[in-house]
């Protein structure tokens, strides 16, 4: 199994990019989504959520409200920092869980798509690293667009990710997504047969 890990901050075009591969035959595994398993009514996860952070971001159905937590967090590098210690050992053991449920499966090509793939040490996890990158000013036009945040919302999501630059020196594979969807297309469909299926070959 080739296991690849594709990662990016906010608004940069991963869940694109993971489309595309899931196209050419990857099972994707996104580890947002997965997170959304820790915030799960009466689970651990969730109960260390509300007694850290109070009831105050639960919704009426006492599910917990994200957009209410990123509020608190994203302006608060220590709410932050305890909030990620809550879900990172969380979320990688569902991802682990899910890599191998997958090669028992028998699938060959697995992408995991985690904007916080570094950050959150989950590096280990995969064999190689792609990147995503997008000049600031289409990030904020996609996220007002997408999520209907203010431009002050989306540049402290921004400024609580690792910086660009330093995402960058952990790739193997750097995909600009400043342009056309048919130019991002080409740019991961030459990945895909330079990257991964060059490495089904060797392991072959």
């Amino acid at each position: 199994m080739f296991v690849l890990g594709l990662t990016g901050g906010i608004g940069t075009g991963k869940s694109t990019v993971g489309e595309i591969l899931a196209g050419l035959g990857a099972s994707i595994i996104n580890a947002d989504a997965l997170g959304h398993k820790v915030y799960e009514p009466d689970t651990a996860g969730w109960a260390e959520v509300v007694d850290a952070f109070g009831e105050d971001v639960l919704s009426p159905t006492r599910e917990v409200d994200r957009k209410k937590l990123g509020g608190v967090v994203f302006s608060d590098p220590r709410a932050l920092e305890r909030l990620n210690a809550i879900t990172h050992p969380r979320i990688y053991r569902l991802i682990e869980d899910e890599i191998e449920r997958l090669k028992r499966a028998g699938r060959e090509e697995v992408v995991v798509e985690a904007a916080l793939l570094i950050e959150a040490g989950w590096a280990p996890l995969v064999n190689e690293i792609w990147v995503t990158t997008s000049p600031e000013r289409l990030v904020v036009e996609r996220l007002q667009k997408r999520n209907g945040l203010s431009e002050g919302a989306i540049r402290d999501r921004i400024a609580s990710q690792m910086p660009q630059e330093e995402r960058i020196k952990h790739a193997v594979e750097v995909i600009d997504n400043g342009s056309s969807l048919s130019e991002l297309n080409s740019r991961v469909q030459q990945l895909w047969e330079h990257r991964v299926k060059a490495n089904k070959e060797s392991r072959l």
